[in-house]
């Protein structure tokens, strides 16, 4: 399986409109550096899953039958709302799989169109999609929220975001089998008192070290964090990196 990370911001953005700090005007002179929002392609020989619909312009991303199914984390805006004008295009209709949540967002349960919503998933239950064995993961946010293990081949990636620590059952499933790539949510720099919804950096480390995986992967970055390290570059242990648009894996 292969992971293209699509979008690795949180939901800001960087560069952040208005915001001059440093890593908002790097942004803006070296587009490498720019942050969409966070999202993810795993491609398997079965064909691609888009994790999150949160990217605009997903039609011309993606013509017609290249996409399989779309697995959502949870429906805030930022993961969905490419979903909205894709919902109105013809051609076969195409699964949105996610969490169990009838509030959704706005009215695209209401009017799917060319969607389907018609199957949700739940924490700890397993299914098989393309080929992957995808474990559910609960995880902590301000609504229904899921991240996903994903076995394939005798690899394994989990992609965990949008989270505050986790659950302790999720905890102790990375734990009993650290996967080969995790990709993990981290919005903030430090924030020794605490942080709310998304992980900061010292969360992030704390999860890394506590799971043990052959790699970590920080996605759902602000600009924040991102001028932190520009000003900190060493922060990063062995075996963590930040994600960056575009980027292609081999987990």
């Amino acid at each position: 399986m292969q992971l293209t990370i699509l979008g690795s911001a949180n939901a800001g953005g960087v560069p952040l409109y208005g915001c001059d700090c440093p890593a908002c005007e790097r942004a803006r002179q070296q587009p490498a550096y720019r942050r969409g929002p966070c999202s993810a392609l795993l491609q398997t020989p079965a064909g691609q899953l888009l994790i999150d619909g949160g990217q605009p312009e997903l039609g011309e991303r993606f013509p017609p039958g290249s996409l399989q199914a779309i697995l959502l984390t949870h429906y805030h805006m930022d993961h969905v709302h490419g979903l909205f004008p894709l919902r109105w295009g013809k051609g076969p209709r195409i699964p949105v799989i996610g969490p169990d949540d009838p509030a959704g967002c706005d009215d695209l349960l209401k009017h799917p169109g060319m969607l389907d919503f018609g199957i949700t998933v739940a924490a700890g239950k397993p299914c098989n999609l393309l080929d992957l064995d995808i474990l559910p993961l609960a995880l902590q946010h301000s609504r229904p929220t899921l991240g996903y293990l994903f076995r394939h081949g005798g690899r394994s990636l989990a992609y965990v975001t949008d989270t505050i620590g986790l659950p302790p059952a999720t905890l102790a499933v990375l734990q009993a089998e650290p996967p080969d790539l995790l990709v993990l949510d981290c919005s903030f720099p430090p924030r020794p008192d605490g942080a709310r919804n998304h992980n900061a950096l010292n969360d992030a480390l704390d999860l890394h070290r506590a799971i043990r995986p052959g790699r970590t992967l920080l996605t759902h970055i602000g600009h924040d964090l991102d001028s932190w390290l520009m000003a900190n570059p060493d922060a990063l242990p062995d075996g963590v990196q930040l994600a960056h648009d575009g980027q292609q894996l081999a987990p």
